[in-house]
């Protein structure tokens, strides 16, 4: 008969060993949470995730012998999840900002982008200067937001949750322009010809993903990887496939 004392022993060492798979089983799964609502980086097509910063992620992961798990939320709520330690990374067309890295870490910038402002052909803006005073509708969560607070206060903000709302308001005349980064602005206007990107840039950002600080390892792997699939060519290769002209 099996004493009380090694039957405790015995079912301490099996919980054990299950956690201990678990963990491992854990850590060949990178839990990455995203906004898929950002063509050309991100979004939904025929019910499947897709666009650039989905495929890079795919062949980030693909490299580190790992699998993929995504999770669809908001992108105001993108980095909340990372902080609460629902998913392990975000990316999303996330620019690398100082006041982000004060809660996250960053890999290395996989692009560079940066804020553009999308408007009507035959409306009042031709000109950043043009902005003061007008409505202008921006996503809540991302840089737009802060950038027109701190140098266009006069802007009316119509502030909204969705990246295709912003864009919609443009489109039947409730907001005079929105403010969002260069890809996806300039995508949208190839397909609304009534509307266009100013050539002049707001500004020049850098597109990183952002890891939880309690996992620099997977920073650091995420940026070894970047450079394995750059010098192997695949990074180009979905450069290529999303961006007319490559990599600017």
């Amino acid at each position: 008969m099996i004493s009380r004392k090694t039957l405790i022993a015995t079912l301490l060492a099996v919980s054990l060993s299950s956690f201990a798979a678990a963990g491992n089983a854990a850590s060949d799964t990178v839990r990455i949470v995203t906004d898929p609502t950002f063509p050309p980086m991100e979004f939904t097509k025929a019910g499947q995730r897709t666009g650039f910063d989905i495929e890079l992620l795919e062949a980030l992961v693909k490299e580190m012998g790992k699998k993929l798990e995504w999770t669809d939320i908001d992108f105001k709520g993108l980095i909340p999840a990372v902080l609460s330690g629902r998913s392990d990374a975000a990316v999303s067309a996330i620019y690398i900002t100082d006041e982000r890295k004060k809660v996250v870490d960053f890999t290395d910038s996989y692009y560079a982008g940066g804020l553009v402002v999308l408007t009507r052909k035959d409306g009042p803006i031709k000109s950043l200067k043009d902005l003061d005073g007008k409505k202008v509708s921006v996503q809540v969560g991302t840089k737009s937001v802060k950038y027109l607070q701190d140098s266009y206060p006069k802007v009316q903000r119509v502030e909204v949750e969705k990246n295709e709302e912003m864009f919609n308001l443009v489109g039947i005349g409730r907001s005079d322009a929105a403010v969002t980064g260069k890809p996806a602005a300039k995508l949208y206007a190839q397909a609304h010809p009534d509307l266009a990107v100013l050539d002049e840039q707001i500004t020049t950002e850098e597109y990183g993903i952002a890891v939880s600080k309690d996992q620099p390892g997977l920073t650091k792997d995420f940026n070894a990887a970047l450079q394995r699939i750059k010098a192997n060519g695949t990074y180009q290769k979905i450069v290529d496939k999303w961006f007319e002209g490559g990599a600017r």
